[in-house]
């Protein structure tokens, strides 16, 4: 026992990953990471004691290969160097006897397919695209064209007595099942489908194929789904145009279908009616390619294996790079998470969250709160070319944007104030000279008055303007970040009353017309009643400001790669503590993330030091992380007594698996559960490090006045630290204490 335990240990210095590499090698092939469905997968694989083996041993040499080599970890952990290789052990080792000659063979031909499939990753990898199963054609088809010449090689005889294999790996329980499944009385598709399912793996019974069909429906109801569209779609189409259904039976190919259609319909392709559609579009492409490759690849006896799948899914998904147009119908899944239902949900969670992020996130061009005084289609100035601008000026608690009389420039509020750059750029013009206008004259002449052009982006411009003579703290040229001062707010040009002119535009020159572009995050405050905007358009009268980021809510967020978190946490229920240890990482795209080794939860975010956001949860629903998740899910890093900010969360960290499953069947076309956060500062409003800061936050069903079902959250900031953190709910009841 002391030795397999130090074997273990040397095993995890060694191959830190290994156990991982293998699983997930099972999984790939049907696009999961799930290590439930690997546990399927791999016991299918052992109906064939052989070929179990024999697979087994290729996955194992090429993963261990990969990493001895020095490739990517992450891919290796991943399992996408190693379901190839698998696919080419199971395939020789079905077809040939077991014996010395047979596994030094073995061995060699996943060392190959490894190769092959690391080429290919650099291949497809320039053009985004899958290698997919590629490399497991190549690897068994040269290998099975040279053990032609193998004359110590001996074909298999396994497969013609099953029932006396099934009884040898299960004894009379496993016997008395598979004969329970095999003498179902079932339609003829039907059969044909789960045999397909089976021969993925190379076992070609209907009790291989009940198995993973099982396990692809705990794995993913909405992959299930596609599956069985895919083949019966098929099995339809063979029937209307007469086509010879032999293709389907014979080897079982029509796995190929079934493979297309989660791939098109669920994986690579976020899943929709648009995706399902496009399944059904692809079947006949499918059909072709099948009756095709038998036909010329019969010529040198081999079988066509899942060269149609890899055919039409990579041309499919290669020939969406070219659209111009309709980039939703159907829509690539970006950020993949290895499963149907994660992709869409995220991505439906993200498309309400962060619809602004295919823009830039712009600030405002100032500090302090300031009024839009005209807003876009405006009364005066901002028409036809020119609507898509601002003014803004400062106004006092009565609406006055001037002191006394206001009768010179100085007077206002807003005259010398600094203009801040609203966004990283380069300066790209400058027009000084122009002096201020005496209080209610014009200057039509010299329209824009001083003005400065930024250079945010090849199609993005930001023209600031009425600025004030000689002003300017940058020349043309210079590099600019977000915050710094440009100049200072003028009377210059056709500006009867200070203020300072903004538009966005396409071009770098001076009066160019305008470009409706929205600012990223701002507050909005309407009588002391503050609102988070995002991606918004401030509006005439509104008065509207940056963030103002609090110190000490900002450090207590500044979540960088290396730093720990350290909570003490009482269960109220039972009295139990406990000690949670979470550590900031980073993974090899530089998402951060807070990780918890004790319950193997990831918790990912994003922070551009304006707002702390949460963006997907992996990991147990009763871990502590979980509760912090869904406690912080989004706020700002600055304070304001009584905002208000409201979010929704994906669907699949919050409801529990039997609602969860309802919804997975019905998600492509219909979403009927909205889970929703809303979080609102209660106190803390200063600046310095002492003050304590308190939110309290709400996850719910439903909508805010109609709520289900809900669980309370409070979060207390002090000293730069998350001091404590209280979860009530029904059932639940902790209390988290800051030890960092």
């Amino acid at each position: 026992m002391h030795f397999q335990f130090r074997m273990s240990e040397r095993l995890k210095k060694i191959f830190p990953q290994f156990v991982s590499s293998i699983l997930n090698s099972y999984s790939q092939v049907f696009f999961s990471d799930s290590r439930i469905f690997a546990v399927f997968l791999m016991a299918v694989s052992f109906f064939d004691l052989y070929a179990g083996i024999a697979g087994l041993l290729a996955v194992t040499v090429s993963n261990t290969s990969a990493y001895l080599i020095g490739f990517n970890r992450y891919n290796i952990k991943s399992g996408f160097y190693g379901f190839n290789s698998l696919l080419v052990g199971l395939g020789l080792g079905i077809f040939f006897q077991p014996g010395l000659e047979f596994y030094m063979v073995l061995v060699f031909a996943a060392a190959l397919t490894l190769f092959i499939t690391v080429s290919l990753e650099g291949f497809f990898g320039k053009y985004g695209l899958p290698y997919l199963s590629i490399s497991f054609l190549l690897g068994i088809w040269m290998t099975s064209l040279a053990t032609r010449q193998f004359s110590a090689l001996d074909i298999s005889e396994r497969g013609i007595y099953m029932s006396n294999e099934i009884f040898t790996l299960g004894g009379y329980f496993f016997l008395g099942f598979y004969n329970r499944i095999s003498n179902l009385s079932l339609h003829e598709s039907v059969v044909i489908y789960f045999r397909s399912l089976g021969a993925i793996f190379f076992q070609y019974h209907l009790f291989a194929g009940f198995i993973v069909a099982l396990g692809l429906l705990i794995y993913s109801r909405i992959a299930f789904l596609l599956s069985l569209i895919g083949f019966f779609g098929a099995y339809l189409f063979y029937r209307m145009v007469g086509g010879n259904f032999l293709e389907l039976s014979h080897s079982y190919i029509g796995f190929n279908f079934i493979l297309t259609s989660i791939a098109i319909g669920g994986f690579f392709i976020v899943p929709s009616r648009f995706s399902f559609l496009w399944v059904f579009l692809l079947i006949p492409l499918i059909s072709i390619t099948i009756t095709s490759s038998i036909e010329l690849l019969g010529l040198f006896q081999l079988s066509i294996y899942s060269l149609p799948f890899n055919l039409i899914v990579i041309l499919f998904l290669y020939i969406l790079k070219f659209r111009e147009r309709y980039y939703n119908k159907p829509e690539l899944v970006y950020y993949q998470q290895f499963s149907p239902e994660k992709n869409l949900y995220a991505h439906i969670s993200n498309k309400i969250r962060f619809e602004g992020n295919r823009f830039l996130p712009v600030s405002l061009p100032f500090w302090g709160e300031w009024t839009v005084t005209q807003g876009h289609q405006g009364q005066y100035t901002h028409k036809n070319e020119w609507s898509e601008a601002w003014d803004f000026e400062i106004m006092d608690e009565a609406g006055k944007p001037f002191r006394g009389k206001g009768t010179k420039p100085s007077d206002y509020f807003c005259y010398n104030k600094p203009v801040i750059a609203p966004a990283d750029g380069w300066i790209e013009t400058i027009y000084d000279g122009v002096d201020d206008n005496e209080i209610g004259e014009v200057n039509l002449k010299q329209n824009w008055g001083n003005s400065v052009i930024i250079r945010h982006h090849d199609t993005l411009f930001s023209q600031l303007s009425h600025l004030k003579k000689e002003s300017f703290k940058v020349k043309r040229g210079d590099y600019v970040k977000k915050g710094d001062i440009i100049a200072y707010s003028g009377n210059s040009g056709r500006s009867p009353a200070p203020h300072l002119h903004f538009q966005f535009q396409e071009t770098l020159y001076i009066g160019s017309k305008t470009l409706r572009y929205p600012f990223g995050y701002y507050i909005l405050n309407e009588n002391n009643r503050f609102d988070l905007q995002s991606f918004s358009i401030p509006q005439e009268k509104q008065v509207v400001s940056n963030i103002k980021k609090n110190n000490s809510l900002t450090t207590a967020f500044r979540f960088v790669p290396g730093r720990v978190l350290k909570f003490r946490i009482k269960d109220n229920i039972t009295g139990k503590e406990q000690a949670a240890l979470w550590e900031i990482r980073a993974d090899i795209y530089n998402n951060t993330y807070i990780y918890c080794e004790a319950s193997k939860s990831f918790a990912y975010f994003k922070n551009d030091g304006f707002i702390h956001a949460f963006t997907h949860f992996t990991g147990p629903k009763n871990s502590l992380l979980y509760y912090f998740y869904m406690a912080a899910f989004k706020l700002t890093l600055g304070t304001y007594e009584g905002l208000v900010v409201e979010d929704v969360y994906p669907l699949n960290v919050f409801y529990n698996r039997m609602i969860m499953t309802i919804q997975d069947f019905a998600a492509p076309f219909y979403i009927f559960l909205r889970p929703g956060f809303r979080l609102e500062h209660v106190s803390g409003t200063g600046e310095f490090s002492e003050d304590i800061i308190i939110f309290k936050s709400y996850a719910f069903t439903g909508n805010p006045k109609d709520v289900k079902h809900k669980i309370n959250f409070e979060l207390k900031i002090e000293s730069n630290k998350i001091k404590e953190i209280k979860v009530r709910g029904n059932r639940t009841d902790f209390d988290f204490y800051s030890e960092t």
